[in-house]
């Protein structure tokens, strides 16, 4: 048996794990009740991680000290935006290949959940191998190696461009399986997971009840924020979600 090459169209992934290299992450989890998100998902439709994206894109409007990125190790420098936008990934077919690609939805501290719900319907039905949002990638599939990896660290490397690239924070989603939890890094100095809803055991009014819960984990730069800023993050999206 002899190695071969990784295929192109898993080149922007490959890329992109050596950039978060210098990453520092730290793991929180919580659970939500999902009962309300439900409710209103039966009467619009809307995709459950769009509730997830237009919660988090108005709680981090209020945490512009991690709705921020950092680059740089000897001299660090730290940039703070004054818009929220969110990358998700998505689970794709490129030339065949099943690979991860991302969506940056922009403005998410101002938008309505149906125009969220809208850009995902559109990126996740679209051609990949066609639509301008995937072009970046395409790109770097068709360069060498070498020449690709080099435009991918120079992007990763600028703060001015990395929130249109990447967003100022990240939301990945799994809950389509039979997944309850995960913590990923999406880039970002915060990225949310999202786990499947199922039905669970809560206190109601002091009495045992079963709703749907969902399970949602924060990873987060600690060369960023602290635990206690990440942990009002987090707290404050689960209680968005369930007072919706």
């Amino acid at each position: 048996m002899t190695g071969v090459p990784p295929y192109p169209e898993r080149r922007h992934t490959l890329f992109f794990l050596e950039v978060i290299r210098d990453f520092s992450p730290v793991f929180l989890d919580t659970e939500v009740d999902m009962t309300r998100v439900l409710a209103h998902r039966a009467t619009h439709g809307h995709a459950i991680t769009a509730y997830v994206l237009h919660a988090a894109g108005r709680v981090l409007a209020k945490h512009p000290e991690a709705n921020a990125a950092i680059q740089g190790r000897l001299r660090p420098r730290v940039a703070r935006y004054p818009f929220v936008s969110g990358k998700v990934t998505l689970d794709r077919t490129l030339n065949g290949r099943r690979v991860v690609l991302g969506t940056v939805v922009p403005n998410l501290h101002e938008a309505a959940i149906a125009d969220i719900h809208a850009h995902l319907t559109r990126v996740r039905h679209g051609d990949p191998e066609k639509l301008k949002d995937f072009e970046g990638v395409r790109r770097l599939h068709r360069a060498p190696w070498a020449l690709g990896r080099r435009r991918f660290r120079k992007a990763a490397r600028s703060l001015s461009l990395r929130p249109h690239l990447t967003g100022t924070f990240a939301v990945t989603s799994l809950g389509h399986r039979a997944v309850d939890s995960f913590h990923s890094v999406g880039g970002t100095t915060t990225t949310f997971g999202v786990g499947r809803i199922t039905d669970r055991v809560v206190v109601r009014d002091g009495a045992p009840a079963v709703a749907p819960v969902m399970r949602l984990s924060l990873s987060f730069d600690h060369r960023v924020i602290d635990g206690a800023e990440a942990a009002d993050v987090l707290t404050e999206v689960k209680e968005a979600l369930e007072n919706l």
